[in-house]
């Protein structure tokens, strides 16, 4: 029986949506949603050791791998050579074509944080790709300008949903299926072959993982994938994102269970962020972060993160791919050269560590990405070969997370609530990223403000201002910046109670998207 579409079949959705695609995916239901679902129980048994007092550490049972020289990553697979810049956005038809005609290497098209899973984005990204692989995508806006794919577009990587998130219109044996499942078996089906004769392949990144186990799940939907379709054995590439804080202390084991199919490790900032508050939320100061803006990547437990990051991918011959530089150009040249010298900055200190290249989230900071990286790497496709023999890290480096300078400011407060309570709208409206005040905003970054207020809340922090963070003064905050807003149709109701209801709930939610997904059609 093959899987059951519960949703409408809009213009062109049976060329995705076919019997042949509809029955893959009701294999990969049934052969691996019960792992999943078993390793998503694992994170909860993590968490509650965390909560009675337990601590992160590199794991025993895994030291031979870390330990062991000998063994490497698969070879550079052919588009993933030099990944000196790439670019990420959702996959609606003007940002596909704009990513691939920007001038990055690599285009991370995004099914997951900078996209809402509304059904109809799902399946139209899913054709966006498919018709830009055949070039026979383009798009006319409203105001008539026509967009067409250029000459030389970047490689297309994918990234699925994370394993915790469903699928409600697609079900299998009457259970909602894993939306990763969903995102990489219609792209897999659909564009594995395409992109293979294209003289590329099936690349992903891997977004939210927490564990080893967990990459052994998706290398074995790799191997099982590979062999449905019959291509060859490791012509899938996938990127980790080392975005939780648990992965950090398995960076090593991460990359040998995908170590036939691996591509490298992304370093991940406001997620990781965000991991740091919700797997130790119960600890008080020693891991209470200050305003967002001022944790930046130089502080000493996301440096030591970044460092080992570099130094265990190019160890192994993997990729490590830097963060992202989330500013959108503005019509102030003011705003506009300040914000270029910052990222400027930020990623010379990227290329300088070893990475290989980095993130943009706008085509115009794609010539000052790759600039930087060019003054690095010059003709070389990478510096893999740049080891980092220097650098040492420890489980205590990791976690430290006190030393971390700053402060929890009013403005802080003020600006986490706002951009929470603006996305979350334009979120629950189906748009994934959003422009708020000269930065690209997604998912990630509203879960560190979210997470950020029930921290402060819930520690009784005291501000610059000398207020106390109070169920009170987040109301009022709220409320003034509503009062900025006009809030005239939208879904403005939903998205204060929403974000209301997640700030000042008593637990700690595991993610906003989650009960967000479920107030859409």
């Amino acid at each position: 029986m093959s899987a059951q579409v519960v949703a409408p079949l809009h213009d062109r959705y049976d060329e995705i949506l076919t019997p042949d695609a509809l029955a893959f995916l009701a294999e990969l239901h049934r052969r691996f949603d019960p792992r999943r679902r078993e390793l998503l129980a694992e994170r909860d048994r993590r968490y509650a050791e965390l909560a009675a007092g337990g601590t992160l550490d590199f794991l025993p049972e895994t030291k031979d791998v870390r330990e062991d020289d000998s063994w490497r990553v698969a070879p550079h697979a052919p588009g993933l050579v030099d990944r000196r810049a790439e670019i990420t956005g959702p996959t609606d038809r003007k940002m596909t074509i704009n990513a691939l005609n920007s001038g990055a290497r690599v285009w991370l098209a995004d099914f997951e944080d900078a996209n809402t899973p509304l059904w109809e984005n799902m399946i139209d990204g899913q054709l966006n790709l498919r018709d830009a692989i055949d070039r026979t995508i383009g798009f006319t806006s409203p105001e008539g300008k026509r967009y067409e794919l250029g000459g030389e577009p970047a490689t297309i990587v994918v990234r699925p949903r994370g394993w915790h998130l469903s699928e409600k219109h697609i079900l299998v044996d009457g259970e909602r299926m894993a939306g990763a499942l969903v995102d990489f078996g219609l792209y897999f089906l659909h564009c594995a072959r395409r992109q293979l004769d294209a003289g590329s392949g099936p690349y992903f990144y891997l977004p939210k993982l927490e564990s080893h186990r967990e990459a052994r799940l998706w290398n074995e939907v790799f191997v099982f994938a590979q062999s449905y379709v019959d291509i060859p054995y490791g012509t899938i590439r996938a990127t980790v994102l080392i975005e939780t804080y648990p992965a950090a202390f398995e960076m090593d084991e991460i990359l040998y269970e995908l170590r036939d199919h691996s591509a490298g490790l992304n370093a991940g900032r406001w997620d990781y962020m965000f991991s740091v508050i919700k797997k130790f939320r119960t600890r008080g100061d020693d891991f209470l972060l200050p305003d967002r803006n001022s944790v930046t990547m130089t502080v000493p437990f996301m440096r030591a993160y970044t460092e080992l990051l570099v130094r265990t991918c190019h160890r192994r011959g993997a990729h490590a791919i830097g963060g992202m530089a989330a500013f959108i150009p503005s019509r102030d040249e003011a705003v506009n050269a300040a914000a270029f010298e910052k990222v400027r900055g930020d990623k010379t200190r990227e290329a300088g560590d070893g990475f290989d290249g980095s993130w943009v989230a706008h085509p115009a900071m794609v010539g000052l990405c790759t600039e930087v990286f060019d003054a690095v790497l010059g003709d070389r496709p990478n510096q893999v070969d740049n080891t980092r023999d220097d650098v040492r890290v420890t489980a205590e480096q990791l976690l430290d997370v006190r030393s971390t300078p700053g402060a929890v400011t009013e403005a802080g407060l003020r600006g986490n609530i706002g951009v929470g309570v603006r996305y979350l709208e334009s979120w629950l409206l189906g748009t994934g990223a959003v422009g708020i005040n000269n930065m690209m905003e997604d998912a990630a970054t509203a879960e560190i403000s979210r997470s950020q207020v029930w921290q402060w809340l819930h520690n009784a922090v005291r501000l610059d201002t000398g207020r106390t963070v109070t169920q009170e003064l987040v109301r009022q905050l709220l409320d003034e910046e509503l009062a900025t807003i006009p809030t005239e149709g939208g879904r403005w109701s939903d998205a204060r109670a929403l974000f209301t209801e997640m700030a000042l709930a008593d637990e700690l939610a595991d993610f906003l998207t989650i009960p967000a997904y479920e107030r859409m059609p």
